[in-house]
């Protein structure tokens, strides 16, 4: 008994010192002295058994003790089998900085360090523009106009874009710009997405661009010039990265400046000779000033010894000779300007370069540090910006639209996708806020702008085609009316560019982020490649600490014991435990991935992928739970919560289940497994009650409706374009007294208290007056409430040739 007794208490004691990562000396403390305790009242084989376990704890636990037999052995394997990193990926590993998703990479997330980013909102003045000149800039747009009429913005938009300094919101005061916080350009952009043209058209010179990178790397000279120009609209600016060989892989680029001397304003300098063809640039068919990246190379060693110099970044005026742009590309769906840029031996002086000379060659670490914060602006708040807007369309159109007499809202097979509508768009609007609030505290979130930018953009692609869905033919008809077809078809762009989201998904989340945000992996490499064997004895052991304390806690807590402490309403804590035990189970599982594949996990693309998800949907949790915390909550907003933290911790699990499923060592599978789901998943789909809940409140006039669809375009002024949004919540306002009329109606007619030929809603409105079921003032109000409900419902129709290019051309089949 007691020998049983001894083994239990070490194994515990062993559990406690790896789940807080107490290092060595605990482990041997415990074992050494139940050995003791063994010897002395005569269970003397398991004493001895725990003093050979603490021997082998010392030996390889203790620094001085390990380092002169364990470390160089581990060193010289390390060495063999850690992966090659080039120039170009360590440039990308070194970019933007490590913040949450360090902590979930730990797999022991403090939660304080996530609150610690305090949220402070926006300011007066953001706030007012969000309120006012976005709504301005909104009520100028009409979705088909602007897609099919025009082939772009109108020109009293353009003017107030420049007017208004649009184009300047990352741009200083002491440049003429608005100098917007990362939450404000967020939240502009987010309204702007009742139009993908217009959020585009505002929202790429504010993220990759020439603004950016002058304000980071440009001369004085540079920025004094441009800058203002910018800022005021002047100068309309485009960046060309990629080409018809360069997409997702931007270190190809095959566009070469070799240096040279040339002429320039009538004298001989020292300059580029620039060959180059772009494809897929935004703006470029009307930019002024053109950003181009290229390889730079000087053959004649003008400059220096370095033949081949790299990557470079360069500012070129529309007008210099050689430049061929002005034509354009036909985005699917969104006619923003985009378009091809080609030159053939365009000279260009050396000081044209951005930073100048001196920041030759630096164009790949400019582009890569500049991504970390635009890619968790533009695309991700443009995905939650239509999340709000699909919210507030699709609750609309379902509660007025009438089937089997009764609104299809009320439909469980419609209210599913509007549940989902809500979730995502919920999660979105935690996401891009709370990851926007990192960037305002000095963060540059490399790895979550990758999350953000895949997973957003696909939240995008279910929330429109879930809204396409419940709007049924309303919005498969095109035309003036139509709101929300444009912007469906559209959504590719959103998924392919910025980094392709099969590339970002497949190869960044988890590829970047097992280096760049894992405690020890960067450190255990730099010590490689500098020799440096004391570094690397403490990066590799603190690793192996981290290792065994991820494998405690996810098995421990997997089976309900010892769950961390969070600071959390009733609410969310049992989620944000869920994250913490979960972000053990990934870290553990990231670790086993790496050594077990080594290299080779490069290769296996949808192993990394599955990992990826799983940090995705934690990094998203993480960021959900924040946002809960911090704002107040509305009536229904805690069956949205449920919800929305469901389904991410489903797919967490489920990604696990997929990865365990394919790791091709089946024994580590099979244990890795057996730790991180020792019960097996826990989570599933949503309950239906959620889902009613949810779809009920965002198809009427409440208060989880409005907080969901806060900061659109939701007024109708005077001189303004049509607002479907505006007329959806009046209509919304007023269905509270529809609704009782409508049941009380269809229940005389059902009754045959009314004529049978009365079919139509409003004939039957009439008739119930005669016959004095209603009031007068209720069929006035019946009247009006049925004309707007018919006219929301309407679709346009054209003449037969009108969609013609070439009217010779069209057939005329009843002639």
């Amino acid at each position: 008994m007691l020998e049983l007794l001894l083994i239990i208490v070490a194994l515990a004691g062993l559990v406690w010192v790896m789940r807080r990562e107490a290092g060595a000396l605990p482990a041997l403390g415990v074992l050494a002295v139940l050995g003791l305790i063994g010897v002395v009242f005569g269970a003397v084989t398991v004493g001895i058994l725990l003093w050979l376990g603490a021997a082998a704890v010392a030996a390889c636990g203790l620094p001085t003790l390990r380092r002169r037999w364990l470390t160089p052995r581990l060193f010289a394997a390390f060495d063999k089998a850690a992966p090659k990193v080039s120039e170009t990926e360590r440039t990308a590993l070194e970019a933007g900085s490590v913040a949450w998703d360090g902590e979930l990479f730990s797999g022991r997330p403090q939660w304080q360090r996530l609150l610690d980013f305090r949220n402070a909102g926006l300011s007066e003045e953001e706030r007012a523009f969000v309120d006012h000149q976005c709504s301005v800039a909104a009520g100028m747009c009409n979705a088909w106009e602007i897609a099919r009429e025009r082939a772009d913005l109108p020109p009293e938009l353009w003017e107030y874009l420049k007017r208004e300094g649009f184009f300047g919101m990352i741009i200083p005061k002491r440049y003429g710009g608005l100098e917007f916080s990362a939450k404000a350009q967020s939240a502009v952009l987010q309204k702007l997405a009742v139009n993908e043209t217009l959020m585009v058209t505002v929202g790429v010179p504010n993220s990759l661009g020439p603004g950016e990178l002058l304000l980071k790397y440009g001369t004085e000279e540079q920025k004094n010039h441009y800058l203002p120009r910018l800022a005021d609209g002047r100068e309309i600016p485009c960046f060309g990265l990629t080409g018809p060989r360069a997409g997702s892989d931007a270190t190809s680029l095959p566009d070469v400046g070799i240096v040279c001397r040339g002429q320039y304003n009538g004298q001989e300098v020292l300059g580029l000779k620039l060959t180059f063809e772009k494809r897929w640039i935004t703006l470029a068919p009307i930019a002024t000033v053109v950003g181009l990246a290229f390889r730079m190379f000087d053959p004649d060693g003008l400059l220096g010894d370095t033949s081949d110099l790299g990557i470079t970044c360069a500012l070129i005026p529309r007008d210099t000779p050689g430049m061929d742009i002005g034509r354009r590309h036909h985005p699917i769906g969104s006619p923003f300007m985009n378009g091809p840029i080609r030159g053939k031996d365009v000279f260009i002086p050396l000081e044209w370069i951005i930073g100048g000379p001196d920041m030759a060659g630096q164009g790949w670490r400019m582009l890569v540090e500049c991504l970390s914060v635009g890619r968790c602006i533009t695309l991700p708040s443009g995905a939650s910006g239509i999340g709000r807007y699909a919210v507030g369309w699709a609750g609309g159109f379902t509660r007025i639209r009438r089937q089997f007499n009764l609104p299809v809202a009320d439909m469980e097979g419609v209210q599913e996708p509007l549940a989902r509508i809500a979730a995502h768009a919920y999660i979105a609007q935690a996401a891009v806020m709370q990851t926007a609030n990192t960037i305002d505290h000095g963060v540059k979130p490399a790895v979550p702008s990758a999350i953000l930018k895949s997973q957003l953009t696909e939240f995008q692609r279910s929330m429109l085609a879930d809204a396409m869905d419940v709007h049924g033919g309303r919005t498969v008809t095109l035309g003036p009316r139509n709101y929300l077809g444009i912007a469906y078809s559209a959504n590719p762009v959103s998924i392919t560019v910025e980094g392709a989201n099969i590339m970002t998904r497949n190869l960044m989340i988890f590829g970047q982020g097992a280096i760049r945000c894992h405690p020890y992996v960067l450190d255990e490499l730099a010590a490689k490649d500098d020799n440096d064997l004391a570094a690397f004895d403490k990066a590799i052991f603190g690793h192996a600490g981290m290792v065994f304390g991820n494998a405690a806690r996810a098995f421990t807590q997997g089976l309900g014991i010892g769950k961390s402490r969070v600071p959390f309403d009733e609410v969310a804590a049992p989620y944000a435990q869920e994250v913490s035990r979960l972000a053990s189970a990934f870290g553990l599982c990231a670790d086993a991935a790496m050594a077990s594949l080594g290299s080779g996990l490069k290769k296996r693309e949808m192993l990394s992928a599955r990992l990826g998800d799983v940090l995705s949907n934690l990094y998203l949790a993480s960021m959900l739970i924040k946002q809960w915390h911090e704002s107040e909550s509305v009536e229904h907003e805690a069956a949205l919560m449920h919800y929305s933290c469901r389904t991410l911790l489903y797919r967490a699990e489920q990604a696990f289940t997929e990865l365990f499923d394919n790791l091709p060592n089946r024994a580590l599978a099979m244990t890795l497994s057996a730790v991180a789901l020792p019960l097996g998943r826990r989570w599933h789909k949503p309950q239906d009650r959620f889902t009613r809940d949810i779809a009920r409140a965002i198809s009427t006039d409440s208060a989880l409706r409005h907080k969901l669809t806060a900061d659109t375009w939701n007024t109708q002024e005077a001189g303004q374009r049509d607002n479907p949004l505006a007329r959806y919540n009046a209509l919304l306002a007023d269905s509270e007294r529809a609704e009782p009329l409508y049941r009380r109606i269809a229940k005389a007619y059902s009754q045959g208290e009314l004529p049978a030929e009365a079919l139509h809603p409003e004939q039957r409105v009439e008739a119930a007056w005669e016959a004095g079921l209603i009031e007068e003032d209720d069929a006035i109000f019946m009247r009006r409430f049925e004309r707007e409900v018919l006219d929301m419902l309407s679709v346009d129709d054209f003449a037969f040739d009108a969609f013609a290019t070439d009217k010779d051309r069209v057939v005329w089949h009843t002639t």
